[in-house]
This record gives C-alpha cells, sequence and structure tokens, in this order.
C-alpha cells in the first residue's frame, strides 16, 4: 500500500484491539502517514511490544473494553501525552458467542455484546467527550459483511456487527454538527490470529490461514491487515472531510457481488439475448 507521510501529520489516534491484526495493521500504517498512536489491547504485553517498535509516536496501555474506565483512561492518555485526539477507531472484537440459537448461553453472548457493540459504544462516548470541546475529530467503527448478509457469522456477533451500524449513523447525525465525523469500516475476511482461530483452531497457524483463504478469495489472495488500514486513513485524513455516517466496504466485493457472472461462460460465451418463451436473438 502506498504510504502518504504528510497526510495525517500532527494527528493523534487511538486504536482499540492495536495489538494485532487489523489493530496493529492500523498503528502502523497511521505512523507511516505521520499520526501518534495509542495502541490500546487487553493483551497489554502485546500492545506494548506494538508500540515500541515506534518509539515517541506510540504509547500503549492495557484496555478492557467491557470497562467503562478502560476506554476512557485511554483516551486521557492520548491527551496526556500527545495533547489532543483526532481519531478513536473503535476496532476491538470478538467472534464471540457460537452456537444454536435454541442452545445459545446467554453470558457468552452478553460478552460479545459487551465487548463488539458496548465497547463501541463507550469509545464512541469518550472521544466525542474530547473531540466535542475541540469542534473536529473522526471517529471509525469496524463492522463485518455479518451485520447485512445472513449465515456468514455467528448470532451474537452479526447482531453487534449490525448494531454498530446503526449506532454509527445515529451518531454521525448528532456529531456532524459539531465537526466530527463518524464511519465505519467492513472489512471482508482478513488474515490474522482471529481468522487463523476461526478457520483452523489454531491463533498462530497465520501462514496456514492466509493459503486457505486464498483459495476462495475473489480477488485471489485474501484481505491483510493493510488493506483496512489504508481505508482507516483514508477516512481519517481531510482527504474524507465530506464524508460521514457511512460504511467503507473493504471486502473484495463478498457482499456487493456475490459470485462471478454466469452469463458471461459457457452457452454465454458469445452475446446474444434471451427473449420472450425461449427465443434467442
Amino acid at each position: 500500500m502506498t504510504q502518504t507521510p504528510d497526510r495525517l501529520a500532527g494527528k493523534v489516534a487511538v486504536v482499540t484491539g492495536g495489538a494485532s491484526g487489523i489493530g496493529a495493521g492500523t498503528v502502523e500504517r497511521l505512523v507511516a502517514d505521520g499520526a501518534r498512536v495509542v495502541v490500546a489491547d487487553i493483551q497489554g504485553e502485546a500492545a506494548a511490544s506494538v508500540a515500541s517498535r515506534y518509539g515517541d509516536h506510540c504509547r500503549s496501555i492495557t484496555t478492557d473494553v467491557t470497562r467503562e474506565e478502560d476506554v476512557a483512561a485511554a483516551i486521557d492518555l492520548a491527551v496526556a501525552e500527545f495533547g489532543q485526539l483526532d481519531l478513536m477507531f473503535a476496532n476491538a472484537g470478538v467472534f464471540g458467542a457460537y452456537g444454536p440459537i435454541d442452545k445459545s448461553r446467554m453470558p457468552d453472548v452478553d460478552l460479545t455484546w459487551a465487548i463488539d457493540l458496548r465497547g463501541v459504544f463507550v469509545s464512541m462516548k469518550h472521544a466525542a467527550r474530547v473531540m466535542i470541546p475541540r469542534g473536529s475529530g473522526v471517529i471509525i467503527a469496524t463492522t463485518s459483511p455479518a451485520a447485512v448478509v445472513g449465515g456468514i457469522g455467528n448470532h451474537a456477533y452479526s447482531a453487534a456487527k449490525a448494531g454498530i451500524q446503526g449506532l454509527m449513523r445515529s451518531v454521525a447525525a448528532e456529531l456532524r454538527y459539531k465537526g466530527i465525523r463518524v464511519n465505519a469500516v467492513m472489512p471482508g475476511a482478513v488474515v490474522s490470529a482471529m481468522t487463523a482461530d476461526l478457520v483452523l483452531g489454531d491463533a498462530t497457524a497465520i501462514d496456514q490461514a492466509e493459503a486457505l483463504l486464498a483459495k476462495d478469495a475473489a480477488r485471489r489472495r485474501p484481505g491483510q491487515p493493510a488493506d483496512i488500514a489504508a481505508a482507516v486513513c483514508f477516512l481519517a485524513s481531510d482527504d474524507a472531510e465530506f464524508i460521514t455516517g457511512q460504511t467503507m466496504i473493504v471486502d473484495g466485493g463478498l457482499t456487493a457481488i456475490g459470485g462471478n457472472s454466469p452469463f458471461t461462460r459457457g452457452q454465454f460465451a458469445e452475446p446474444g439475448a434471451m427473449l420472450e418463451a425461449g427465443r434467442r436473438a
């Protein structure tokens, strides 16, 4: 991906779930584009490791997004260390509760929603707390194709990701008059430890997961964290200053295309027209 070192120069970001996968890839791109970043993740040691790669451009903090005080502390750290907050990337999430609807374990469902939806809500709340007095800022949340397509995500996850889209639009309607933009990104299958765990049952088997996902990828390769990071950095930049209340879909065509066109191959390889009662022209 082409980096633009001055695009986010002087900007300050907080990335939840920033210690791995899409989050870590976005931290890398944000720094490359000139931003300073707080890496906020429940994996505290991993967050510190990511932050250490970028020296004075990064700080880290252990953050459990189910705890409002943790999210507030991550945002306060950005202000204390870097003086402001320009971007809140509410990215932390898990696949969470799975299994048939009639056998659902509600404590697992509640935890999934606490991480995937409530965590985004409090991230927006505390980002707005800091951004409203300044009259500027960008909030971005991570949703999923499971929000709009049935059968590709477990029930609790799908509900949470759909909720993020509704929440995003509602908050965008309030905050656009205060100079704050609110959007979402919708990744498809992205190579990460979480995806490796999902498809192979081994979070460390990232290379094998990448090879497996590539077999069915519409673009002949699976999505990478850098693909999502590029979208986030665009939405965070002044190039996107007239975009709010929107979901940017970055999924290789999964939700929009559905499948390969059958009307360009086989008996339809040559141009023609299908008319009434089977007549061809």
